[in-house]
């Protein structure tokens, strides 16, 4: 299901209808309720969140976040698929950016004190430095799912990328599953140690390119916004810790795991960085994670 109304012209016509539009979706966003619910929807942009996830993070009712979500849908802000038997609601991105617009464009009148520092945050990155480029996985316990992919994109992107991983839950261990399928795939394991995230949120620390979730829970985390504006992606996959049966059988889990990191890692390394700027860069970090999740699930 998707908005009634076309988005690309949503805030783009003259009068009263534009202003009553875009006040409707500022409305909407002045509740704290509403506007946690879909702060958190775009933090998994562009995919869907099912609404139990939502309300686990947030602390909410279902009757609650049926409302939210009944009221951010009726604005244009977020759209909802059924997949199976359950509903995924993402962030409308044209709406978004078309609120965004009209509120810097014509309430704000494009002044420049308002708009450089938006503007000059979002230069393309190989403007940013001449060195290799920072990337951070972040995931609830950095014991395996941002283990596996900092030992791979540091083996696979020796040229172009740093890379570092970290856990939004103090006190964890490296799994020794995870360690196993590295050891077996050739990477080197004697650096590797769990960290915890505010390591690399303290002054001084190493500036970030890319951020990267790598769980849902880690998305859902209230985090502040990375110094520097990095490119940012969500590349959610089931946590193998949880994995049930033999030894065996929880093996391939983290096999699998694996796997399904190393293919988005590897077409990250592939991309032409060098040649894209911010929007086209954003664009092919987002489907990386929907073609990977469509390639896993076939």
């Amino acid at each position: 299901m998707k908005p009634s109304f076309d988005t690309r012209h949503y805030f783009q016509y003259s009068g009263n209808m534009e202003q009553n539009r875009a006040a409707h979706a500022f409305a909407t966003l002045g509740h704290p309720g509403r506007l946690a619910v879909f702060r958190l929807i775009m933090r998994f942009a562009p995919k869907g969140v099912r609404p139990t996830e939502i309300a686990d993070a947030l602390g909410l009712r279902q009757n609650t976040l049926s409302h939210h979500l009944a009221d951010l849908t009726a604005c244009g802000l977020v759209q909802v698929e059924r997949q199976g038997r359950s509903l995924f609601y993402s962030a409308h991105l044209d709406t978004t950016e078309a609120l965004i617009g009209y509120l810097a464009l014509d309430v704000g009148r494009a002044r420049p004190d308002l708009l450089a520092p938006l503007l000059s945050a979002h230069k393309d990155i190989p403007a940013m430095h001449d060195t290799k480029f920072n990337v951070l996985f972040i995931c609830s316990g950095n014991s395996a799912r941002s283990i596996f992919a900092e030992a791979i994109l540091r083996d696979l992107g020796t040229d172009k990328f740093q890379a570092f991983s970290a856990g939004t839950r103090p006190n964890t261990a490296l799994n020794p599953y995870a360690l196993k399928v590295l050891t077996r795939n050739g990477h080197d394991i004697g650096n590797l140690r769990s960290k915890h995230i505010s390591e690399f949120q303290q002054p001084g620390a190493v500036a970030m390119d890319f951020v990267f979730t790598v769980c849902d829970t880690a998305a859902a985390e209230e985090c502040p916004p990375w110094p520097g504006q990095p490119i940012t992606g969500h590349w959610g996959l089931p946590d193998p810790v949880k994995a049930v049966g033999t030894d065996a059988e929880k093996a391939l889990v983290f096999a699998q795991t694996y796997a399904a990191l190393r293919r988005r890692i590897a077409a990250l390394v592939a991309l032409p960085i060098d040649g894209l700027g911010r929007l086209s860069l954003q664009s092919r970090v987002d489907a990386i994670s929907t073609d990977a999740v469509t390639t896993e699930k076939g």
